[in-house]
């Protein structure tokens, strides 16, 4: 939680919106190997954290050592009201919190399950796991469909879906900002560089693309497993005017934000939410994207029309094409999206998890009490 993250940047942000309404908020998390030159204000250590190979197809830590009496001395100390919990099932540190715990328990997924580890691995070893945590806990919550899925096929308690959310203006000031080189279009990824991010598709419908038009460019930005396997693949397909960045700085994702002419995720799965193309919305950028569930839940209304199948390569290159060249169909698509973001807003969202909070307080609360 020290380091940045897709789920550690919401903890962070949902911290601070809660803060600026007079409430007192504290994370709580494993301690990084690492945490020099990390903001650390409103964060309680507990534990050592070592990275876990999610089976979602990304790097999580997890606590691996908590001393018990550590954590009861914690909660005596902090006396919470409500313990707010992100993806759960991670181990170890949140079941021994839980299991300690006198507050109102609320719990948030955020992942989507792939549907081969939901056939395999979750059954066997996650599952048995999250059915004993859901005792626990008295709120559910999702930030999609996509993300309630497997919460849902566990236990017949509702959840409630309350999304991710942006900083509009920050990224409205970015669109602002931005400068655009009227000789060259530019189409732009932002993410990890790793095989369910579907890059390859996108090489191969921008090798269409450049075919007939020569004024585009194509910009890679951010690290992963796949960078040197892909950077090689577009060496071998020769194709012109591709740039990898690797990591890029908040700053720098939103300069890029502000000088792109079309933003482009062609996803093949494992999304649950697509925060990445509600930044590049409301930065003003028309939008491509990969039609996996997360980023359908996303993309509604006019949305749709920015969703491909990645892998069929003809209408990929086509979508591209016609959402970066036809200057009636963006600007609609523009107006369209700078009103559909609205709702996504972190102060809208905040407010959504602060009454979810003082529901769960006066419905719960004297359950609790009865228990102790």
């Amino acid at each position: 939680m020290a380091r940045g993250g897709g789920v550690q940047e919401i903890v962070r942000d949902l911290r601070a919106g809660l803060t600026k309404l007079g409430h007192d908020v504290k994370i709580i998390t494993p301690q990084p190997r690492d945490i020099e030159g990390c903001d650390t204000e409103g964060i309680i250590f507990l534990g050592n954290a070592a990275d876990f190979r999610s089976p979602l197809h990304t790097t999580s830590q997890f606590s691996v050592s908590v001393d018990t009496d550590e954590i009861e001395r914690m909660l005596e100390t902090e006396q919470f009201d409500v313990l707010h919990f992100h993806e759960p099932w991670v181990p170890i540190l949140s079941r021994q919190i839980l299991a300690r715990s006198k507050a109102v328990n609320i719990a948030t997924f955020h992942a989507k399950v792939p549907e081969t580890l939901m056939s395999r691995t979750v059954i066997k070893v996650v599952t048995p796991y999250t059915k004993s945590l859901l005792r626990y806990l008295h709120t559910l919550t999702a930030v999609s469909d996509a993300a309630a899925e497997y919460a849902t096929s566990l236990t017949d308690e509702s959840v409630t879906i309350i999304p991710n959310g942006i900083d509009l203006k920050r990224f409205q000031l970015a669109a602002k900002a931005g400068k655009k080189d009227p000789n060259v279009k530019t189409i732009l990824y932002i993410g990890r560089l790793e095989r369910r991010k579907g890059l390859k598709y996108l090489f191969q419908a921008y090798e269409q693309l450049v075919r007939n038009q020569q004024d585009v460019r194509l910009v890679i930005a951010g690290d992963g497993p796949d960078r040197e396997k892909l950077e090689l693949l577009v060496k071998s397909m020769k194709l012109p005017n591709v740039t990898f960045l690797g990591f890029v700085t908040d700053k720098a994702k939103m300069d890029l934000l502000g000088s792109a002419d079309l933003f482009c995720s062609p996803a093949l799965f494992g999304e649950s939410f697509g925060i990445v193309l509600l930044e590049a919305m409301a930065s003003g950028v028309v939008t491509v994207a990969g039609d996996n569930s997360g980023y359908t839940a996303v993309m509604q209304e006019m949305g749709n029309l920015s969703l491909v199948n990645p892998r069929e390569t003809d209408e990929f290159a086509r979508r591209l094409s016609l959402l970066l060249n036809e200057k009636t169909l963006r600007a609609d698509w523009q107006k369209w999206a700078k009103g559909y973001v609205e709702q996504f807003n972190y102060p809208q969202i905040i407010k959504r998890y602060e009454e979810l909070y003082k529901y769960a307080l006066e419905h719960h609360s004297h359950h609790i009490k009865l228990h102790e």
